[in-house]
């Protein structure tokens, strides 16, 4: 924390360990349940551990933080000096971590602004970074909400999968689009849009995907001035590939973060996920 208001997210927003340290950013953990044991994310379960336990097809399931975990949080940053708290988060529409902050909220000894960001990884975490420096340069608990939003509004995502099955699993896509996707032995490229996830194109091939993938984030960038993370699970040679087209090829480019996601979205979206957030400052 640094000034009078704190910043909390949640284990999703996937943002470097430097930055969390940086501007003393807490991300609460979700937990994911591998079989019959409970893990947090980020601390007791590595993105490669989740891959093998997905191609063995273990049971994998996630769920939020309790109450009381955000609770605890609340109180720690109220302690450590905080006045007031923006705490943002996953799209509710995926979790119900949303909730469980809003019931924290209610009885936390500083005010608590809980913001549904409506997107996830390093989208959430770039409407993090955005609270973080408006609260930074003295600005209000208003100010910071304000910040966030506009970021996530500015920000999109747009992914390629394998297999729609861990998606069709989850229940974070239709199973007529699952079926559909398995029975045209097409490549999905998806979006989250409206806190949802929803089919963006549909490609022949995974090397027509990947390259579908960067055009449709180069031509969304344009000129403007941009951040773009690259996210990815056990495919870190594609990731790096990416990053450096993008390097290459948009103008604006301001920050570039590559990394594997957790094993929250890993789980949901399984081995060979390969996808890019696009921000626009």
């Amino acid at each position: 924390m640094h000034g009078p208001l704190a910043i909390i997210t949640d284990s999703t927003a996937y943002l470097p360990s430097e930055a969390l340290r940086r501007h003393g950013i807490t991300a609460v953990p979700l937990t994911v349940v591998l079989g019959d044991e409970a893990l947090e994310e980020g601390t007791e379960i590595s993105a490669r551990s989740l891959a093998i336990a997905l191609r063995e097809r273990r049971p994998v399931t996630t769920s939020r933080p309790s109450p009381d975990t955000f609770a605890s949080a609340y109180r720690t940053a109220a302690e450590a000096g905080a006045e007031g708290i923006v705490s943002l988060h996953l799209s509710a529409e995926f979790s119900g971590t949303y909730d469980a902050a809003c019931l924290a909220a209610k009885d936390a000894p500083v005010p608590v602004r809980v913001v549904d960001t409506g997107v996830v990884a390093m989208a959430l975490g770039f409407c993090a970074l955005a609270a973080a420096d408006a609260a930074e340069a003295g600005g209000s608990l208003d100010d910071a909400v304000t910040a966030a939003r506009k970021r996530a509004e500015a920000t999109s995502a747009v992914f390629y999968v394998d297999t729609l099955d861990y998606l069709r699993r989850g229940g974070r896509i239709g199973a007529a689009q699952a079926l559909l996707g398995s029975a045209l032995a097409v490549k999905p490229l998806l979006e989250v849009e409206d806190g949802r996830i929803g089919m963006l194109e549909k490609v022949r091939t995974a090397s027509r995907a990947m390259a579908r993938l960067e055009e449709i984030v180069v031509e969304r960038a344009g000129d403007a001035r941009v951040d773009i993370a690259v996210h990815h699970l056990a495919a870190a040679e594609r990731a790096h590939h990416l990053a450096e087209r993008f390097r290459n090829r948009v103008p604006g480019l301001r920050e570039l973060h590559v990394s594997e996601v957790g094993a929250v979205i890993g789980a949901h979206t399984g081995p060979g996920l390969l996808g890019a957030v696009l921000s626009l400052r």
